[in-house]
C-alpha cells in the first residue's frame, strides 16, 4: 500500500494520461500548453496512501483487533504468546506483520552504490529527474522506468547478462 502496488497503479494511471494527453490530436482534440506538475501528483498520491492507512487501520481497530507496534518474537510459552519490547501479549491469533526493507550494497562491493536508490525511493522522488538510469529488468524495474519516460525523464535500463546475446 505505500511504496508498492497502491502509489505505483496511481504513477502508472498518471503515465496513461500523459500518453492520453500525447496523442490527442491524433483523435481531433487541441490541448496546447498542458504542463505536468510532479509536485501535484506526488502529493495527490501521497495523501491517498495516508488515507487508506487510515481506514485500514479503522477497519481494523472496528474488528477489535489490537496492533501492538514494535519488534516482536513468538516465546516459548504454552499458549500462543508473543512479546514485544518485554511485555508479553496472549491471544489464539496472532499476526505478526514484518514489513519489509531492500538491502543495499555498499560502495565497495559496488562502486557508487550510494548513489542510487531503490524502488521504494521512487516515490520519495520530490522532482521528476531530467534522467534516469534504472538498473534492473524486472517488471518493477521496466514499470518505473516507462513511467518516468513518458513524463518526460530521459530514462535509460541496465540489464545484467551472462552473455551476449
Amino acid at each position: 500500500v505505500n511504496v508498492g502496488c497502491v502509489p505505483k497503479k496511481v504513477m502508472w494511471n498518471t503515465a496513461v494520461h500523459a500518453e492520453f494527453i500525447h496523442d490527442h490530436a491524433d483523435y481531433g482534440f487541441e490541448t496546447p500548453g498542458v504542463k505536468f506538475n510532479w509536485r501535484t501528483i506526488k502529493e495527490k498520491r501521497d495523501a491517498y496512501v495516508r488515507r487508506l492507512n487510515d481506514i485500514y487501520e479503522n477497519n481494523v481497530k472496528k474488528a477489535h483487533i489490537d496492533i501492538i507496534r514494535g519488534y516482536g518474537k513468538f516465546t516459548a510459552d504454552p499458549e500462543p504468546t508473543i512479546e514485544v519490547e518485554g511485555k508479553k501479549y496472549t491471544a489464539p491469533h496472532i499476526l505478526i506483520a514484518t514489513g519489509g526493507r531492500p538491502a543495499l550494497p555498499s560502495d565497495s562491493e559496488i562502486p557508487g552504490a550510494s548513489l542510487g536508490m531503490t524502488s521504494d525511493g521512487f516515490f520519495d522522488l520530490e522532482e521528476l529527474p531530467r534522467r534516469s538510469v534504472i538498473v534492473g529488468a524486472g517488471y518493477i524495474a521496466v514499470e518505473i522506468a516507462g513511467i518516468l519516460s513518458t513524463l518526460g525523464s530521459k530514462s535509460s535500463l541496465l540489464i545484467r547478462q551472462d552473455k551476449v546475446v
